[in-house]
């Protein structure tokens, strides 16, 4: 275990095992649906076809969280638990991996909150779609981390029988 917390250095990127693997190839998809979040709310905001990019942005924001939600717990309930054994959750990486994931959730639950509430001006509907902005930037940073620190560092931490059971685990969240 000596040098895990090196590879937040410059350590070469290790072949994920088939777990982390996984919760990577989730990334793409989502990446994918954030930049059309993100179309849609520029288009609010430049006030292009506010009514219909808004009622779209809404399902757009249903369909994303219902495809976070599973990824989020698999990373919450499984991954940053086994990696907080080693180096901890209430402060370092995991502690801002969850704030990250709790700041993302926070925007994207107040927007539908909101969105749907009431007859909403086109400066209101402008300033939800911040929320989604908000998320956006937040979540593009964040996969980028995973990816490239967390992953990495999982991998080299992880014993093989945990990186098994971390693939178990995984697979059981639908």
């Amino acid at each position: 275990m000596s040098g895990c917390m090196s590879g937040f250095g410059g350590m070469p990127q290790a072949e994920l095992s088939e777990g982390l693997k996984q919760l990577k190839s989730e990334h793409p998809p989502l990446l994918e649906q954030l930049e059309k979040l993100y179309t849609l709310t520029q288009n609010i905001d430049q006030e292009l076809n506010v009514e219909e990019d808004f009622i779209e942005l809404i399902e757009q924001v249903k369909a994303f969280k219902a495809a976070l939600d599973p990824h989020s717990e698999r990373e919450e309930g499984v991954l940053f638990q086994m990696i907080g054994t080693y180096i901890g959750t209430t402060s370092g990486p995991i502690a801002v991996m969850e704030y990250e994931h709790d700041q993302a959730k926070t925007n994207i639950g107040s927007f539908l909150t909101n969105a749907e509430v009431t007859e909403a001006s086109t400066e209101e509907k402008k300033r939800l779609a911040e929320l989604i902005q908000n998320a956006y930037f937040i979540l593009t940073e964040h996969f980028s981390k995973e990816e490239n620190v967390l992953f990495p560092m999982a991998e080299r931490m992880l014993t093989d029988e945990e990186k098994a059971e971390l693939y178990k685990k995984i697979q059981e969240i639908k």
